[in-house]
């Protein structure tokens, strides 16, 4: 299996979220699976990467554009680096490559490929498992403002089944090797053509 991790890019984040996102790594090497990741050398993305990297024999897909090609930007020990020409087709590629995917504590370009992801898999797309690693609280925010909008239904309550939310590490995994949950309609998740109001009768 391919596990896909995103998260942050930026060297300042508390140290428990590069502790966590290592942890990931290492856990999903020590399965014998491959890590797919976004090939920064820091952050949540590198400390990933340096997990699996401590795991012998891991297997590590960093995918990046070639303008990340500077010093001390990418990781440097993965065991494949696929260089896209730009950030698009990154978002393609760690899509196409990954069968699972976890979604670290991150910025707004990791906002942007779960929201992608998430998308696509609203759409029919993919049926591949998403699961949230939510630690310490990092995504109870967005968590509310998903929330905020079933309520004020611009998205159905059944687009909140298309992913998972762990605190630990273990169940979370367990959930990625376990999925096998049906691929539904478009219409099983989205209000298409139906009217906002209804008329009295």
């Amino acid at each position: 299996m391919n596990i896909c991790v995103y998260g942050a890019s930026s060297r300042a984040i508390d140290k428990k979220y590069t502790d966590a996102a290592f942890e990931i790594g290492k856990a999903i090497a020590l399965r014998g699976y491959a890590l797919v990741f976004g090939g920064g050398n820091s952050g949540v993305m590198g400390a990933s990467a340096r997990g699996a990297d401590s795991v012998e024999g891991a297997y590590i897909l960093g995918i990046a554009p070639t303008f990340f090609n500077v010093d001390g930007v990418l990781y440097e020990h993965c065991t494949e680096f696929i260089s896209p020409p730009d950030m698009r087709a990154r978002k393609k590629l760690l899509e196409d490559k990954s069968d699972a995917f976890i979604i670290a504590p991150g910025g707004i370009g990791t906002y942007d490929e779960f929201f992608e992801i998430l998308t696509l898999k609203q759409l029919g797309r993919h049926n591949k498992p998403i699961a949230i690693l939510n630690v310490d609280g990092y995504y109870d925010p967005l968590l509310a403002l998903l929330r905020h909008t079933v309520e004020g239904e611009f998205m159905n309550e059944t687009s909140m089944m298309l992913f998972e939310v762990f605190e630990e590490i273990e169940p979370m995994l367990k959930y990625l090797e376990t999925y096998n949950e049906p691929l539904h309609e478009v219409s099983f998740f989205k209000k298409i053509g139906e009217s906002t109001t209804k008329e009295e009768e």
